[in-house]
């Protein structure tokens, strides 16, 4: 009924009419419907609109041994050159903000946002200014990347994920709900007896395969970046304050708190409730001293 209704509303005279087949849904028309949809400026899959979609190739945009994270930051992933190989979506499309639709999902992308082609940006998703999104990445309903946000390779963001002033690594998981980037908790009080808000300017740093519970906090640095490091597991609803560090393969379980300024070693494990107070730093697990092959202190 839709294809019918368009068709009486830019005076078609291609009859469509429906065909005698297991399936009442089939539609027939004299020209094929995308000829229809092109003369009317509407977007059509086609051969000449997938020539313009070129798929990247990760070993040719980013060395095997670095994430996109690292080349971002050391300037050896040139955003002029990328945007060039990314899908470049119908102008006729994108509204007055830069804002256009992305062809494998249905999400909205900006114009300047540096996307591999083979992202899945779902319906009701939003990817802001210049944003980095790694190949194999998918971005459910509902979840905002915010601007200069970076995405590695493969990661996976479930519903209502919000991400500001952050990096993933490759591989990660980002369960529903999931806030990354936003301002910490601090504040101090003037002569005046007011209350001011500490600046909060740095980011987010997460690992490569890093997974994170629903509804997990993680905030953005004030005086150094928040770091999670790589294969780090964290439960739900945990909450990690500003400027914490947290090394590689430690696991958080459900309630965590974490306050600022915090610094935990490798393979540590807290339980669920568990919570450290600001400034306190926690060794890594089995991390020792070796003198000559021999453990001469342990940690």
């Amino acid at each position: 009924m839709a294809l019918r209704r368009l068709a009486i509303l830019g005076s078609v005279s291609a009859p469509i009419s429906r065909l005698a087949s297991p399936n009442p849904h089939v539609i027939s028309t004299r020209r094929p419907i995308s000829d229809f949809l092109r003369r009317h400026n509407f977007s059509a899959s086609t051969d000449e609109s997938a020539s313009k979609v070129a798929s990247i190739n990760p070993d040719a945009v980013m060395r095997k041994d670095l994430s996109i994270i690292g080349l971002c930051e050391q300037g050896a992933l040139d955003r002029a050159q990328w945007r060039k190989r990314i899908h470049i979506a119908d102008p006729k499309l994108e509204d007055h903000q830069g804002f256009q639709k992305w062809h494998n999902g249905g999400g909205l992308f900006h114009k300047s946002a540096c996307i591999a082609a083979t992202a899945v940006i779902e319906i009701g998703a939003v990817v802001h200014p210049e944003a980095v999104i790694g190949a194999n990445t998918h971005i459910s309903s509902g979840t905002i990347v915010g601007p200069s946000v970076t995405i590695g390779q493969s990661t996976k963001l479930g519903y209502n994920v919000a991400l500001s002033n952050c990096a993933l690594g490759d591989g990660c998981v980002i369960h529903n709900g999931v806030c990354i980037g936003q301002d910490g908790f601090g504040f101090f009080v003037d002569d005046l007896g007011g209350m001011v808000k500490k600046p909060q300017i740095l980011k987010a740093l997460i690992g490569h395969n890093v997974e994170i519970g629903a509804n997990t906090c993680i905030d953005r640095g004030s005086w150094r970046d928040t770091v999670i490091g790589d294969h780090a597991k964290i439960d739900n609803l945990v909450q990690i304050g500003h400027n914490v560090v947290i090394g590689k393969y430690s696991m958080l379980c459900g309630q965590v708190g974490i306050a600022g300024s915090v610094t935990i070693g490798d393979y540590v494990t807290l339980g669920g409730r568990v919570a450290v107070c600001d400034h306190v730093s926690i060794a890594s697990k089995d991390s020792s001293i070796k003198h000559d092959g021999n453990i001469v202190m342990e940690l």
